[in-house]
């Protein structure tokens, strides 16, 4: 990938995010993770590596992330059904969580009493990283979020997304890139048919 691509990041969650790096999922999928660079320009773009330049991560490393990412897209996509991922993608998927430090415990306060809250901090080493990503996406899984996953709806895209909407309507994963461009071809479309 060229130094002046940006991702995409509009799944509203790290793990869809990951997901999306494979994109044109619909027709003929491209890589954007094409080399162990990539993955540590994405990771410390996602706010997972504390320091940008960091050495890049081995091959394995990268083929470890491209696993993961497929597994996170089948298993979010599966339970966002109503059925249940593969025992092979729970595997990865905890495998993967393992490497994740132990999230920062802190106390707050919410409305008058005590309560706890955990954060992730940023870490030095890819491995952590994708064990942070693993951690959100098992946070997905169980949370009635999954529920709320869409594909985006244009043929040529295919992002994964959390609808947040109020309605729970949304049709792509950005108005600006995927849905305006939808319904200027659909108006072209309509222009042309006598």
């Amino acid at each position: 990938m060229a130094p002046t691509d940006e991702w995409i990041r509009d799944g509203g969650r790290v793990c869809l995010d990951l997901a999306n790096t494979l994109r044109d999922r619909w027709s003929v999928p491209h890589e954007t993770l094409v080399d162990p660079s990539d993955l540590t320009r994405w990771l410390y773009g996602a706010g997972l590596l504390a320091t940008e330049g960091l050495p890049s991560p081995s091959d394995a490393t990268l083929h470890q992330a491209r696993l993961l990412r497929e597994a996170i897209d089948r298993a979010v996509l599966t339970t966002a059904e109503g059925r249940l991922p593969t025992q092979d993608d729970i595997n990865l998927i905890n495998e993967t969580v393992a490497a994740a430090p132990r999230p920062l415990l802190q106390l707050t306060i919410t409305d008058d009493h005590l309560t706890t809250s955990s954060t992730d901090t940023p870490v030095n080493d890819a491995t952590a990283a994708l064990g942070l990503i693993a951690r959100d996406a098992i946070d997905l899984l169980v949370s009635p979020e999954v529920t709320r996953v869409r594909v985006c709806a244009s043929d040529r895209c295919g992002l994964r997304f959390v609808d947040r909407s109020q309605g729970g309507r949304r049709r792509w994963c950005s108005m600006s890139r995927c849905g305006n461009r939808t319904k200027a071809q659909r108006h072209h479309l309509r222009l042309r048919t006598p």
